[in-house]
């Protein structure tokens, strides 16, 4: 019994010593603690004053709201992570830097190989905020997707297909392939082909053509109505005429396709200029039957 009171009490008397050598340590450490205090919430306040000024000034050229947030988050956490180790280094804590260090590191890493996609996505969807070829509104084609960009976000982007369906692709699918951005430009060209009779005044289709399609559609300074004839056709000789309209998207295209084409039925009518269509003769073999017929009479 004697020994196992004199245990206890050993225990509770090294517990004690040490509860009490922890004091002094915090009693000696209290001013640099305070101080410690001091530079976190001093740095507190100058990484949240430095990130809202670089959102506000600095970042104003950026359309992403997302991005914005994303960048000035990062650049507070940086400042903020400076005054932390400036206050690990006063309350003069070096080997627990070093292993926070260390492990942070491992940390990373661990979690850079378990987020390798969503990590390549975030980065795309960086390039992606500061590419201007890319916007909110504009009509794009990627691979077999065709619609408006309606969000870009850190991990994907989303367009509105004509038919009312979204489809979501992820930001480093779309940077890693081509695409189409119908919306960069005001104008584009665009093609209508047909074909007129073998019998039919050439000089006259062309400048037909050209007069009619100049009148309905505004040529600016440096466009022009092109006209070709392409081909001695099977029944026709074919054209191709090319033109410039106002376009940020197919709509407008096909629209001015529509209406190319009535016209220049309308004036071809009205001008007696044929436009052929293609005549088959079909053989069902009544020639041969008949031979046939006249060996079997002989």
């Amino acid at each position: 019994m004697d020994e196992n009171t004199f245990s206890v009490s050993d225990a509770f008397n090294g517990i004690w010593d040490k509860l009490g050598g922890w004091l002094d340590a915090i009693i000696l450490k209290l001013p640099n603690f305070l101080l410690a205090i001091l530079v976190m919430v001093l740095f507190y306040f100058i990484a949240k004053g430095i990130s809202n000024l670089t959102k506000k000034y600095l970042l104003r050229k950026i359309a992403q709201e997302s991005i914005k947030q994303m960048l000035s988050k990062l650049i507070f956490a940086v400042i903020f992570l400076i005054g932390f180790f400036i206050a690990l280094g006063v309350l003069e804590l070096d080997k627990a830097l070093t292993s926070i260090l260390a492990g942070a590191g491992v940390v990373g890493l661990a979690i850079g190989l378990a987020l390798q996609g969503t990590l390549g996505n975030t980065v795309s969807g960086v390039v992606l905020s500061f590419l201007p070829k890319v916007r909110i509104g504009d009509y794009i084609e990627s691979g077999d997707n065709k619609g408006y960009v309606t969000e870009i976000s850190l991990r994907n982007l989303v367009i509105r297909q004509p038919d009312n369906e979204y489809v979501i692709i992820p930001n480093s699918t779309f940077v890693d392939n081509p695409f189409k951005n119908y919306s960069w430009t005001d104008r584009s060209r665009i093609s209508v082909g047909c074909g007129v009779g073998y019998e039919d005044d050439l000089q006259k289709v062309e400048d037909l053509v050209v007069r009619i399609i100049g009148e309905a559609f505004e040529q600016k300074d440096g466009e022009e109505i092109e006209f070709f004839f392409t081909e001695f056709g099977d029944s026709s000789i074919n054209f191709i005429t090319r033109f410039w309209i106002d376009s940020v998207k197919p709509k407008p295209k096909l629209a001015a396709q529509h209406k190319a084409i009535k016209i220049i039925k309308k004036h071809f009518d009205a001008e007696g200029i044929n436009i052929p269509f293609p005549i088959r003769t079909l053989d069902f073999g009544k020639n041969k039957l008949q031979m046939a017929s006249r060996e079997d009479s002989e």
